[in-house]
């Protein structure tokens, strides 16, 4: 089913990369994860979990959104995933991208350069925690002999006192405050103190050593990961003879300082946001009162910073801070931006560019309130990627023939006089109303009767009712049925 639908869309999803690619020269694309509750007592649902959906802790499941943004369609939908309702954004990000790479079968080039760098860092960084465990397991060395003399030291003393002790009692002498004896009990305190503080010593020493172990395996684990992604990328750039430009803009959920490294090193441009509030106090702790901001909608003010950093992250980013007014209260967000674009120069733009990623959430609610999405009517895993994948197409499907109707009917009224008409408006409404479908010789009239919505309307399709389906993108001309 999966395979029928995407060879059905693929033609669809190549025309309207390459109209993006000819008329802007860049792709677009959103990502997204939205909830999917159900009843938390549930018992039913495969693979359900309880997560952070619909503004609260709720059983269901997760599912991964990627869309991309076409000059002719509006938004297209590449790719839908469910997962447990556990599964967090950052979690997601790669095989978003991975997704949206292979449906519309363009990828910008990779960054081997940025990556070779950081692999070069990070074998300097490798080499230096190697050198901390030599020097760890040498303290060690250390802590181990100093702990094993004062051991035979208070066992020396302690068997001196014991000798003593001995002869007293044969002698019958009492013990005087600067007898032998009485030194001996002192010197034998001294090592048992001296012994508590070696064994401390050594549990230091022991737990650096831990941490210096850890640490290399985890550099060695890191430094084995980014030589293999190295590997993809050249393979990827081999195989990439067309590399194009993209963007991304993801929620503030994914923005990991992991996940905005990898999209960098994948040869994207980033828009993001801020993953949690820490960030945001830190850049607000860089604002003074003579700071000037910049409005950028109604309620919105914005300052920048130019080679700004994130954990996680050793690329430099653009950064911007957010201030909303929303009555006696402020509210502060921060922006993430990585590419060429001198996004600080433009805030406005900025603010407007990355707020069109609304575009997704919109999607998001069309889909559980035009394709009722909100209500999951199967209890089986392969029910629900059905449902999944019949309301993604079914939405890419009504823009695909909206876009073909106003070809076909360049004089059409409202609301059929534009390429890229209302979802809702078309399926609850013109699907849903009353019109004769009346065939002539020169082709197709459908004319609205006067108790539906669009009461005198007519729609003329003239023959022959075909459309021309684009190309494939960057491949050779395989006609094969479907």
């Amino acid at each position: 089913m999966k395979e029928v639908l995407e060879a059905v869309s693929r033609p669809f999803i190549q025309r309207g990369v390459m109209l993006a690619l000819r008329d802007r020269g860049v792709l677009v694309y959103d990502g997204d994860l939205t909830g999917r509750p159900i009843s938390n007592t549930s018992t039913t649902y495969p693979g359900a979990a309880f997560g952070w959906m619909s503004d609260a802790v709720c059983l269901g499941y997760q599912v991964a959104l990627v869309s991309l943004h076409s000059p002719t369609y509006g938004r297209l939908w590449l790719k839908v995933s469910q997962h447990p309702g556990d599964t967090a954004s950052s979690s997601q990000a790669e095989a978003l991208v991975r997704a949206a790479e292979a449906r519309t079968g363009a990828r910008p080039w990779r960054r081997v350069d940025l990556l070779s760098e950081r692999i070069a860092q990070h074998r300097v960084a490798l080499q230096e925690a190697e050198a901390r465990q030599i020097g760890a397991q040498a303290r060690l060395g250390r802590a181990q002999q100093r702990l094993a003399q004062v051991e035979d030291e208070r066992q020396m003393w302690a068997q001196e006192v014991a000798r003593l002790e001995a002869m007293c009692r044969l002698r019958n002498r009492p013990e005087r405050p600067h007898s032998r004896l009485a030194q001996a009990r002192r010197k034998l305190a001294v090592r048992e103190r001296r012994l508590a503080r070696r064994r401390r010593d050594l549990e230091r020493a022991q737990r650096w050593l831990e941490r210096c172990q850890q640490k290399v395996a985890d550099l060695e684990a890191e430094l084995e990961e980014l030589e293999q992604r190295l590997a993809r990328f050249i393979e990827d750039n081999r195989t990439n003879p067309w590399p194009i430009r993209a963007i991304f803009r993801l929620d503030g959920g994914f923005a990991s300082g992991h996940n905005v490294t990898l999209l960098i090193e994948m040869g994207y441009e980033v828009y993001s946001k801020a993953r949690n509030g820490q960030v945001v106090q830190a850049w607000r702790r860089q604002v003074t009162p003579s700071t000037a901001w910049t409005r950028v909608g109604k309620n919105a003010e914005m300052v920048a910073w130019s080679q700004g950093k994130i954990a996680n992250c050793p690329y430099p980013l653009d950064i911007a801070l957010e201030r909303f007014h929303t009555g006696e209260e402020e509210r502060y967000g921060v922006l993430l931006h990585y590419g060429p674009q001198p996004v600080t120069m433009d805030l406005q733009g900025w603010f407007t560019f990355y707020n069109g990623r609304q575009t997704i959430e919109a999607g998001v609610k069309e889909g559980k309130n035009v394709f009722q999405m909100h209500h999951l009517k199967v209890r089986s895993l392969a029910g629900l990627v059905i449902q999944e994948e019949f309301a993604a197409f079914a939405a890419n499907f009504v823009r695909w023939a909206a876009a073909w109707l106003y070809q076909a009917c360049p004089d059409a009224p409202a609301p059929f006089d534009r390429p890229q008409a209302s979802v809702k408006q078309m399926i609850c409404v013109a699907a849903n109303t009353s019109a004769w479908v009346i065939w002539q010789p020169q082709g197709c009239l459908l004319r609205f009767t006067g108790l539906s919505a669009f009461a005198g309307v007519e729609l003329e399709i003239r023959d022959p009712l075909a459309f021309q389906l684009a190309l494939p993108l960057f491949k050779s001309c395989v006609f094969s049925p479907i």
